[in-house]
């Protein structure tokens, strides 16, 4: 079978490259051909039609300066599928790319009969729930089925939209278990006795800029007590951090995120997928979000977003478990009394017990077996 995906950024290649992992056991003879990263390259059976690198871009005005590359990859990623003509597309989160393929295939079909090759499966949910809900009309419409990693999307989009989906478990946690079970050892033996301060301040250029220097200026004062350490980003050079380092008493290590947070006493950590990743680890954290403009930016927030939280630990806990830092709330001293909190307070063990409950939502299904299980029996019913 031929299997086309479209990941636009470092999460997606992980996560599409287990999937493709999990299809090709079950489908021995899988082709596949993508827009990804190096650990989809890295599956055999498929082609790398262009890196995630040349897709990531994120915020208004580099969208806007770069809309005419955006375009130009988006224009070819619809044309190499017409050509190449898959069975399946299957689109891994990067919604504002990926949605407009799908509307793209939906024309498709629809000029040519309603033909239903190549089906189209999305994995990784849109975040929709927190804004631009509208895009769920595209959804219904575009995509033949949805399958989720969020415990609490499945009350979203079936209990609220009626559209139904599958939870198939959160490939994040399966990582997290992976790691731990090879380390063999547990979190709590880890974080007892550790002195590393971890900070995680996100994939891209832009939240590096707004997040890393306050991030050092707190963890300076330390020093003397904690070892700081700064998880380098994939795609990012080591010399962009170097502007920021210079002055700090901080390292910076690259591809070893898991074992750096396996070891962390604490963590400042920016909104995304390593929020849930230091909760799984059992590293108290604070979340920091520094925008530009960010008094404006907090009032659009409140008018804009339709959730509660930003971190995914407070969105699948459905509580403040980790205190979020955001755009008008987002300082040197709050990061510092928070940080003092879950260093020496209460705070730490009552985050710890909310972690806990964290674990328990997600659940013990392995997301991409799960998947691939999944897409494949739908597949084989549709083609039979």
């Amino acid at each position: 079978m031929k299997y086309y995906l479209i990941a636009g950024e470092a999460s997606g290649d992980l996560h599409a490259s287990r999937l493709m992992q999990e299809l090709k056991k079950h489908d021995p003879e899988a082709e596949f051909r993508f827009y990804g990263g190096d650990q989809m390259a890295a599956v055999e059976g498929g082609t790398l039609v262009k890196h995630y690198r040349d897709l990531a871009y994120m915020g208004f005005v580099p969208v806007l300066l770069h809309l005419p590359t955006i375009l130009k990859n988006m224009k070819r990623a619809k044309r190499d599928i017409e050509a190449w003509q898959p069975d399946v597309v299957i689109l891994v989160d990067y919604p504002g790319f990926n949605l407009s393929i799908a509307k793209h295939l939906h024309r498709l079909k629809t000029e040519g009969g309603g033909s239903t090759k190549p089906q189209v499966f999305y994995y990784i949910a849109p975040k929709i729930w927190a804004w631009k809900e509208y895009r769920i009309k595209n959804i219904k419409r575009d995509v033949d089925e949805l399958f989720s990693i969020l415990p609490f999307e499945v009350e979203f989009f079936e209990g609220k939209h009626h559209y139904p989906i599958h939870y198939v478990g959160n490939p994040t946690a399966d990582e997290v278990r992976e790691f731990m079970d090879n380390e063999n050892s547990s979190s709590s033996n880890r974080h007892s006795s550790s002195n590393t301060i971890a900070l995680l301040c996100g994939s891209r250029r832009q939240e590096i800029k707004e997040n890393l220097p306050a991030m050092l200026r707190v963890t300076d004062e330390y020093a003397s007590s904690y070892t700081v350490v700064i998880a380098g980003a994939p795609g990012i050079a080591p010399d962009y951090y170097r502007q920021f380092t210079e002055g700090h008493k901080a390292q910076i290590v690259f591809g070893q995120t898991y074992d750096l947070l396996s070891r962390a006493h604490a963590a400042l950590v920016t909104s995304g997928t390593a929020t849930l990743e230091t909760a799984l680890f059992g590293v108290p954290q604070v979340v920091c979000y520094r925008t530009p403009m960010p008094r404006f930016f907090g009032w659009l927030r409140k008018r804009l977003l339709k959730v509660k939280y930003v971190s995914l630990v407070n969105l699948i806990a459905d509580r403040e478990v980790v205190p979020e830092l955001v755009a008008n709330t987002f300082s040197d001293e709050a990061i510092k009394d928070r940080l003092d909190a879950i260093l020496q307070g209460n705070a730490r063990e009552t985050m710890l017990r909310g972690y806990d409950d964290v674990r328990k939502r997600l659940g013990d299904k392995r997301a991409p077996e799960n998947a691939a299980r999944q897409m494949l029996k739908i597949l084989s019913k549709s083609s039979s």
